[in-house]
């Protein structure tokens, strides 16, 4: 049962939905906390099999909440800040690990802290109002916030990573299209069903497939060609022995659709 944001469970699919409508969805101490506990025990869980992200009311999040965690940060020791940003950096931790593709569906304001909810996703889905700022400098921190300077260059470049890290600026939903930031832009009345459906999808699919390739998609960023194609060559061969590499087989040969269970 969550306490500080909304899950629902249908099929396979869990949605989260951060739920503080009135104040644009913003993370406290206790919400980073719980994110990173679920993400992280989420590795365990063999029957959730992808995850959607949203915020209520219109916007995403609008970070770390001024009141609640601003305020606070200002009047702490050192060792408390470092517990901290371990903290919030533990949950994109767990989010790059969990072997269940995160879709973030996107409305309105997607900032600071939030910004990296959804970066630290595997597909995200905007709509034509979505707004994404990486707020760091702004409030006088360095860009580099719960792997910002990591994750950003290898989603949208180098140099576009610099402009809105060094910057602040909101992220449009059209500039965000077309630097790959965004895989699709929907209007706000679909980009939650749409997201639903391709988690959907993605369950339904494949899901030992899946969470290889997203342990890939991660481990690979550290190697070199050589490295990786031999890390692909084993990872393969490891998805080679399940069972659902056999349903695919035996239903092309009869023409059918395969049936995947994971295993």
């Amino acid at each position: 049962m969550a306490e500080n944001f909304l899950w629902q469970v249908v099929g396979n699919v869990a949605t989260i939905t951060l739920h503080r409508p009135e104040k644009k969805n913003p993370l406290t101490f206790e919400s980073y906390a719980e994110l990173r506990d679920l993400f992280r025990d989420l590795a365990h869980d063999s029957e959730i099999n992808a995850v959607v992200i949203t915020g209520a009311g219109g916007n995403f999040c609008s970070g770390g909440d001024v009141h609640e965690i601003i305020g606070p940060l200002t009047r702490m020791t050192m060792p408390e800040l470092l517990q901290f940003t371990r903290m919030t950096g533990e949950l994109v931790k767990f989010m790059r690990a969990c072997p269940q593709p995160i879709i973030a569906a996107i409305e309105g304001v997607c900032a600071g802290a939030g910004a990296m909810l959804a970066l630290a996703s595997d597909l995200r889905y905007g709509t034509p109002g979505s707004k994404t700022a990486f707020l760091f400098t702004r409030v006088g921190l360095a860009g580099c916030d719960m792997g910002a300077c990591t994750l950003l260059p290898r989603v949208v470049g180098q140099g576009r990573a610099a402009d809105l890290l060094y910057t602040g600026r909101v992220l449009s939903a059209d500039e965000g299209l077309q630097w790959g930031f965004y895989n699709a832009i929907y209007p706000s009345e679909e980009v939650l069903v749409r997201a639903q459906e391709m988690a959907a999808r993605l369950a339904a699919g494949p899901t030992f497939a899946h969470a290889m390739t997203k342990k890939m998609l991660h481990q690979e960023w550290a190697m070199g060609l050589d490295e990786a194609i031999e890390a692909e060559a084993q990872a393969q061969a490891i998805c080679m022995q399940t069972r659902d590499f056999r349903r695919a087989y035996d239903a092309f040969v009869a023409k059918e659709q395969p049936i995947f269970k994971g295993d």
